[in-house]
């Protein structure tokens, strides 16, 4: 009894704190990390949602672009690179090479290119300067989110410029954002373990703000569900909200759950559906600042990214042509990661949300609400449930 009403009690105040508007601490993250109720975190994070959006979820139209699959760092978690050693096993693109799979896409519906991939000398500062003023040449309006901090660490200390004149390059050169990746797990103490030799997080952290300095917008990510406890996650949070308070730069973040194939932590379980949800709402109730929150659907399944647009996000990423099948490499239940617009659309109105078409900035493009496509009545789509107040 002592338990249940220690439990109502924290979510009460917590309750109380958000719909007063008052900010909620890590101690109070921490706490509905250990003690809410699924219902609860459920709840609170879409009544948040639903202030900020009402029903609408959005999705753009964009599609991947992964240099190389080849990579200086060794990372405990990742499923996707191979090491220099094993370089016959990976592709390394030419920037021809990229650029014939940007031309591909003349004709094609998509907004914007989304560029990361592995760590390589070749792949320097006037490499991928030339591929971003190419790419903004051949093709002006396609928006360009381009690159990770990690990258950005390697290939401005290689050049040696300063973090500084080396974004600013960046940006002249023809990137519009930043994505997310690279952040992982800010803490050190996790740090170290899962991607020793890689930017530290401060270092994370600063190259986004200098971005932010710059006028640009990115998006920030965190990698749970292996070796981190509650508490590492909470201060990754608190690290993006503090930056965040200081920018205003970020648009979105982005939670990833970590998959156990073909890494080094492969004897990890992954977590489960209760546990992703949890994380999705609770990212939502902590981070106040942070416009939208996104959920991969690829790296999660259709059915669990359904859900989560009753926890707190707002946004499934899109339609994504992932041409080298990064997702599936890390033990995605996606073994064909693209969906058409009809897709993802009847996928949002199956849960009673509104689906809206954003560029990377996200302004809308297309309500597709009542937006009727000649094949509806014969479409199979997937789970459907009902509504939450």
């Amino acid at each position: 009894m002592l338990d249940i009403e220690y439990k109502n009690a924290i979510e009460e105040s917590i309750h109380t704190k958000v719909k007063s508007g008052q900010r909620i601490s890590e101690e109070d993250a921490l706490a509905l990390f250990n003690d809410a109720s699924l219902a609860f975190l459920g709840i609170l994070a879409n009544e948040i949602r639903e202030a900020k959006h009402q029903d609408r979820t959005y999705f753009n139209k964009n599609f991947h672009l992964e240099p190389t699959n080849v990579c200086l760092y060794t990372c405990t978690f990742c499923s996707y690179s191979r090491l220099i050693k094993k370089r016959e096993e990976g592709w390394e693109y030419s920037l021809e090479e990229m650029m014939d799979i940007v031309k591909s896409y003349d004709g094609k519906d998509v907004t914007e290119i989304h560029i990361v991939g592995g760590v390589l000398p070749q792949y320097d500062l006037k490499f991928y300067t030339d591929l971003f003023s190419q790419i903004k040449k051949h093709r002006p309006e396609l928006h360009i989110k381009a690159l990770t901090p990690v990258e950005y660490h390697y290939i401005f200390k290689k050049a040696k410029v300063s973090y500084e004149e080396g974004m600013r390059l960046i940006k002249e050169s023809g990137a519009d954002s930043l994505p997310g990746g690279g952040a992982e797990i800010f803490h050190p103490e996790i740090r170290d373990q899962i991607a020793g030799g890689k930017c530290s997080g401060e270092e994370w952290l600063r190259i986004h703000e200098i971005w932010h300095e710059l006028g640009q917008r990115s998006n920030a990510t965190m990698l749970y569900g292996h070796i981190e406890k509650y508490e590492h996650r909470v201060d990754h949070l608190s690290k993006l909200r503090m930056l965040q308070d200081k920018t205003g730069g970020f648009q979105t973040f982005i939670p990833l759950k970590f998959r156990n194939k073909n890494n080094q932590l492969s004897h990890l379980p992954e977590t489960t559906v209760i546990e992703d949800l949890k994380n999705y709402a609770i990212s939502r109730i902590y981070l106040d600042n942070f416009d939208h929150i996104k959920a991969y659907w690829p790296m999660i399944g259709r059915d669990t990214a359904q859900l989560s647009l009753s926890f707190g996000v707002d946004d499934l990423d899109g339609t994504i042509d992932d041409t080298t099948k990064i997702y599936t490499m890390a033990g995605s239940e996606e073994q064909a990661p693209t969906l058409s617009t009809q897709e993802l659309v009847q996928m949002i109105r199956r849960v009673g949300r509104k689906p809206i078409e954003r560029d990377t900035l996200y302004n809308v493009l297309t309500d597709y609400t009542n937006h009727e496509f000649e094949d509806d009545k014969h479409f199979k789509g997937y789970i459907s449930l009902p509504v939450s107040n």
